[in-house]
């Protein structure tokens, strides 16, 4: 379907006055009280700026539940949906970047371990909402300090591969002193499975025997996350 495609309300006139009511409330600071609905509708107003975009909005609201879930959205949903084309995807997917970056910000300039909420500020905002497995691996160096924070694999929706040679293989190869596993459960349930906790633990006793530090595993649900560490899995 053609981007934009959508029910048109009001004339262009009543629309544009609409639009600049919203940003001047963006403007002027006063974006609080916008609804998730109305954030949508001006990101994609700028994406499709012919078109009334606030029924699209809602729509996209009500299919993904909420501004978090859509903007974390596979590309491919977003896109297979009625009305949505590549600009509309991309202007949602931008803003979900800037704020990954945002956040991630303090981790990237701190040492892990001593910005740990802002780690999990950043983790959850990523992988929380996401309707399939991700597992990464952050590489750390001798003072704490993120080296690589790297994608291993990704799932269907309950299973993602994360195989111990190949974590070690990495980190040797990035000289890495230290790592933090981390990994989603889709299902929102963040307690760890048993299969969880034996991968852990050989990943732990083979990084062991090369020097090689494993700080935690922390696993990202919709209710939190649990620490491995916290936990004394690890």
């Amino acid at each position: 379907m053609a981007e934009g495609h959508e029910i048109q309300t009001g004339s262009p006139m009543q629309r544009s006055g609409h639009r600049a009511r919203l940003r001047r409330r963006i403007l002027t600071g006063q974006a609080d009280g916008l609804h998730d609905h109305e954030l949508v509708e001006y990101l994609l107003a700028l994406a499709i700026p012919r078109r009334d975009t606030k029924p699209l909005a809602k729509q996209l609201i009500d299919e993904f539940g909420s501004f978090s879930c859509l903007l974390v959205a596979d590309a491919d949903a977003l896109g297979n949906f009625p009305g949505m084309g590549e600009t509309s995807v991309a202007a949602l997917k931008v803003v979900q970047m800037a704020a990954l970056r945002l956040i991630s910000e303090p981790v990237r300039q701190q040492p892990v371990l001593a910005s740990w909420q802002a780690l999990l500020d950043y983790l959850r905002a990523d992988m929380a909402h996401l309707s399939h497995e991700r597992v990464r691996v952050l590489h750390l160096n001798s003072k704490n300090q993120l080296l690589r924070d790297e994608l291993v694999s990704e799932g269907s929706i309950d299973q993602a591969a994360i195989y111990t040679r190949e974590v070690i293989k990495r980190a040797l190869a990035l000289g890495s002193a230290a790592i933090i596993l981390v990994h989603n459960h889709p299902s929102g349930d963040s307690s760890p499975s048993r299969q969880d906790i034996a991968i852990t633990k050989d990943i732990c006793e083979a990084a062991r025997t090369l020097g090689i530090a494993v700080h935690d595993h922390i696993i990202i649900g919709k209710d939190g996350h649990t620490s491995f560490r916290s936990q004394g899995l690890i």
